[in-house]
């Protein structure tokens, strides 16, 4: 049963190329809505071709956030998301509108709908130095020892973790040694943010056929190379844009960087453009594909926002 005392939130998600920007600015038109991009690089000044940035025209008058607000040499994480787009929200309630998350990062949208929580880890060097530890244990074939260590310090997650998992032991270790709270309790509290959300969430996923999703990609990548796409990587590249920051590793521009360096051609950075698009598109589709109670809406039958409208 839905929760009408928990306020509305709507999710319009999906793999890269299926219109989800589109059929947001539809319904956000009929419900009095405001979209917040859940993407991890239209966020950037300046990254507009290769992120495919909705434009204002595109925008259609209804008020967008989280899109071309800060510079390139900012990292930009999940947290740093959830933190800006929670603010955001309050704002959009206070208006009596309605917020629309819209993109494809599956993990951002997780991460505000359940009120995953980032934990500021303070004693980052002391952190560093003790996982270093553990990781050189590990590295000796310590494993025994590094589980005899879980076992005093954290029994439930040694009775809880795979003890053939070294990577999750060392992090329980971590956890325990930085929050002096058993990993074990902080995922119990996550688990029960999900069954129960503070949101009532209508949460869409846009899909389509895939070799359709295939030639879409395709059709985007080289419209974006006659759009400009070198131009715009080269004028980032000046402004200190480096396949080491963040927003440099976003796909359409790492590669335009390896380009620009004179690693390949400019053919074959725009197939790996394409390439790597592909495969995040099948992540994509992966990742939503485990999320529960959403509401699949084929984009091959037919506008996706008239299928949308049924359900609101």
């Amino acid at each position: 049963m839905i929760d009408t005392n928990k306020p509305k939130l709507i999710i319009i998600a999906g793999p890269t190329a299926t219109g989800k920007s589109a059929a947001a600015v539809k319904i956000a038109g009929d419900i009095g809505g405001e979209i917040i991009s859940a993407d991890s690089i239209q966020v950037y000044k300046g990254m507009n071709i290769g992120s495919a940035k909705v434009t204002e025209a595109e925008m259609q008058g209804v008020p967008h956030h989280l899109i071309d607000v800060i510079d390139i040499d900012r990292d930009y994480n999940v947290a740093v998301f959830k933190e800006m787009a929670s603010e955001v929200m309050k704002g959009i309630y206070a208006r009596n509108h309605i917020p629309i998350i819209c993109g494809g990062t599956g993990f951002y949208i997780q991460a505000l709908i359940y009120d995953i929580d980032f934990e500021n880890e303070d004693g980052a060097g002391d952190k560093d130095s003790y996982r270093a530890n553990l990781e050189k244990m590990a590295s000796e074939g310590k494993t025994k020892e590094l589980k005899a260590m879980l076992k005093e310090k954290d029994p439930k997650s040694y009775d809880s973790l795979d003890l053939e998992n070294t990577k999750r032991i060392i992090r329980a270790l971590e956890y325990m040694h930085i929050h002096n709270e058993s990993i074990y309790d902080h995922n119990e509290r996550e688990k029960k943010k999900r069954e129960d959300p503070p949101y009532d969430i209508s949460f869409f996923v846009l899909h389509g056929e895939r070799q359709g999703m295939y030639e879409r990609i395709d059709q985007r990548v080289d419209k974006m190379l006659a759009e400009g796409l070198e131009d715009e990587v080269k004028e980032l590249k000046k402004k200190g844009l480096t396949r080491s920051s963040t927003a440099g590793q976003g796909i359409g521009y790492k590669e335009m960087l390896s380009y620009l360096d004179g690693e390949c051609t400019l053919s074959e950075a725009a197939e790996q453009i394409k390439i790597n698009t592909r495969h995040f598109a099948k992540r994509q589709l992966t990742w939503f594909r485990r999320e529960k109670n959403t509401i699949w809406i084929d984009i091959d039958k037919g506008d996706p926002a008239n299928e949308i409208r049924k359900y609101l």
